[in-house]
């Protein structure tokens, strides 16, 4: 059965998990690569508000742009690209669907991962999975399950002490391209975010709905 494609305007949770609980990251350098890859294929497609890498699975929460979004970034870009020194040289800038790219993403890396350890095969799980989500109650549940995996996988005792993932963007004030405030808002304040956070909850609900 091929998968539900991404609808533009919505918000779903993207998953993904190694082949055979594989792990997919060894060294921070991995990681940063993929985030730096994640930058590249997504967010011309998509907002993110919160992400999390575990050494064998990831999570992101992300609305797909509008198609009029999309097409705004490319001719921006577009533009600033052809005003440029190396405009002349460079190729057209191609952006597939959010399904492709989400794709591509995951490709991309998994190449580069396995010329790195010398290894061959797939890397991820495919397809990639994903859950439309339209409930506010969802979001905000999403946003606790996601930041605290580290936690519940006995990495840390809070997420604040792990470095892979977007809680410690939401808590600083660095510019960055997570959408901070709405995901706060959600919470109504930064403190009930904060409060949140600290406090133990029961995620079966939640695990039984995206069918771990």
């Amino acid at each position: 059965m091929n998968p539900e494609k991404l609808q533009y305007g919505k918000f779903y949770h993207i998953y993904s998990h190694g082949v055979g609980n594989r792990n997919m990251f060894k060294e921070a350098e991995n990681y940063a690569f993929f985030l730096h890859l994640y930058d590249k294929h997504i967010f011309p497609v998509a907002d993110t508000y919160a992400w999390v890498l575990m050494p064998n699975h990831v999570h992101f929460v992300v609305r797909i742009k509008s198609e009029d979004e999309i097409v705004a970034f490319i001719s921006d870009t577009s533009d600033r690209v052809r005003n440029s020194d190396r405009g002349k040289n460079d190729k057209p800038i191609k952006i597939g669907t959010p399904s492709q790219q989400f794709a591509k993403l995951f490709n991309a890396y998994a190449q580069s991962f396995n010329k790195w350890i010398k290894a061959r095969g797939p890397l991820f799980e495919r397809p990639f999975k994903r859950k439309q989500v339209d409930n506010i109650h969802y979001l905000k549940k999403l946003v606790l399950y996601i930041h605290n995996n580290p936690v519940r996988h006995g990495f840390c005792e809070h997420p604040l002490e792990y470095p892979w993932s977007s809680y410690l963007s939401c808590i600083s004030v660095k510019p960055t391209k997570l959408k901070r405030d709405e995901t706060i808002g959600w919470f109504d304040t930064e403190a009930n975010f904060n409060t949140a956070h600290g406090e133990k909850m029961d995620f079966r609900d939640l695990e039984n709905w995206l069918e771990f």
